[in-house]
């Protein structure tokens, strides 16, 4: 991969590939392939100069951050988790929006239990930004990570709440739990290693200033 000498955009399939294609487009770039299709992790473009590596949404920020993407693009969800040492984030790309929330299931009294200073079982893959939230509120909490379908914890009897990233509320309600509490909002952001903004500003600039553009 390091012999590559043109720009790398890390990207993670789904909803973040799909809408980041139209802002692509505004730079003059085409993935010659859809990942989702394919089962290539490095993809070409219609430019020599650029590929996309495919990476998990909570690895994106990693690759940049120690340079093997230039460019990346991850949910603020992602980078509150991560330290952000050696990542610049100029833009806000407005795409895949949604919500970071509290969960629980129907009938359990949240409020109630925080006013009377319960402790509460949490499960998250957000270990840092549910700390932070509840550490703040003063409320008593022990976290339990998960990496997948977190609504099935309070179902379970694993925990008495999740927090989660939430957009239309279907899979919430389809497994009877409810939104108590709204930490943010989400949406994803353009990154950049800091040090290719310095070696490689006369490549990656002119991508940034499209995206901006797109965005406007």
């Amino acid at each position: 991969m390091n012999d590559f000498s043109g720009i790398t955009i890390a990207l993670s399939k789904g909803r973040i590939f799909e809408e980041t294609l139209p802002l692509l487009a505004v730079a003059g770039i085409t993935p010659a392939e859809n990942p989702e299709q394919s089962r290539k992790l490095i993809i070409g473009t219609n430019r020599a100069d650029v590929r996309v590596v495919i990476v998990r949404a909570s690895d994106v920020p990693t690759y940049v951050q120690y340079g093997a993407a230039d460019l990346g693009i991850a949910g603020k969800d992602v980078l509150l988790e991560h330290d952000g040492v050696g990542i610049y984030q100029p833009l806000d790309l407005k795409i895949a929006r949604c919500r970071m929330c509290v969960a629980v299931a129907e009938g359990f009294d949240y409020q109630a239990h925080v006013q009377r200073g319960a402790r509460l079982r949490v499960a998250t893959k957000y270990i840092k930004t549910a700390r932070e939230h509840f550490a703040a509120k003063g409320v008593h909490v022990d976290l339990i990570k998960l990496y997948g379908s977190m609504e099935l914890a309070p179902l379970a009897g694993l925990a008495d709440a999740i927090v989660d990233v939430v957009s239309s509320g279907n899979t919430l309600k389809a497994n009877k739990l409810v939104a108590v509490e709204d930490i943010c909002l989400i949406s994803s952001r353009l990154i950049v290693n800091q040090a290719a903004l310095k070696l490689k500003r006369e490549m990656l600039q002119p991508v940034i200033e499209a995206f901006v553009r797109a965005v406007a």
